[in-house]
This record gives structure tokens, C-alpha cells and sequence, in this order.
């Protein structure tokens, strides 16, 4: 089955030898997005709050540039540097998906990339062409 990598402006580009998503058939696998400003590369300031928004944007961005939307999430991971977050990042988690919520997991992580608050994955099911 052919992998075709997704990019987009709208998320920061890959800080390593990976794609921010890759497609395969109906799926698409998209990397963890970490809270980098895709204008200046920089982690954004504030909490998890701030961070979580910031996250779930370019997750957004990178589902749009595949053609599908946050609603054709499947399934999502949630990587917390501190699980004392957890209620912080869920409060702003449950304003970016409708019902049925993804399937997900959330792990506290004992560090994350540029020292990130959250991190979170996901997997999409793309709707039809």
C-alpha cells in the first residue's frame, strides 16, 4: 500500500526525520504535534492551556490538509509532561471534538520535545474521495 506524506503551513514542519502526517489508503497517521508557533518555530508561551490550543490547531491543520476534519478522528494519544494537567488539557481538548469523542489515551511522559507541556497524536479515518 502507498504512503504519501501530508504537510501543511498550518502546523510547524517536522523537527526530525519524520513526516507531520502520513497517509495510508484510508488512514491517516498523524505525528504528535507539539505547541510550536508554524510561523516561528517557537514553543508558544503559557500553560497547558495556552499549549493545548496551540496543539490541537496544527493537529487541526494537519487533518484539513488530507481532506477530513477534526470529526474524522479515530483515535488520539495524549502526552502529558505532568498528569496535574490532565483536567487543564482535557477542559480545552472538549472544545476542539463534538460527540463521539475519539477513542484516546493520556500518559504522562517523563519529557517531551523542547521541553512541550502535551503532545498528542492521532489517527484519522478519511472520508471518501
Amino acid at each position: 500500500m502507498t504512503r504519501i506524506a501530508i504537510t501543511t503551513r498550518g502546523a510547524p514542519p517536522a523537527i526530525g526525520p519524520y513526516s507531520q502526517a502520513v497517509r495510508s489508503g484510508d488512514l491517516l497517521f498523524v505525528s504528535g504535534q507539539i505547541p510550536l508557533d508554524p510561523a516561528t518555530g517557537q514553543l508558544v508561551e503559557g500553560d497547558v492551556t495556552a499549549q493545548t490550543h496551540r496543539v490541537l490547531a496544527s493537529l487541526d491543520a494537519v487533518v484539513r490538509a488530507a481532506g477530513a476534519t477534526l470529526g474524522d478522528v479515530v483515535k488520539t494519544t495524549v502526552y502529558l509532561a505532568d498528569m496535574n494537567d490532565f483536567v487543564a488539557m482535557n477542559r480545552v481538548y472538549a472544545t476542539w471534538f463534538a460527540d463521539p469523542a475519539p477513542a484516546r489515551a493520556a500518559v504522562q511522559a517523563a519529557r517531551l520535545p523542547k521541553d512541550a507541556q502535551v503532545e498528542i497524536d492521532a489517527i484519522v479515518r478519511l472520508p471518501a474521495d
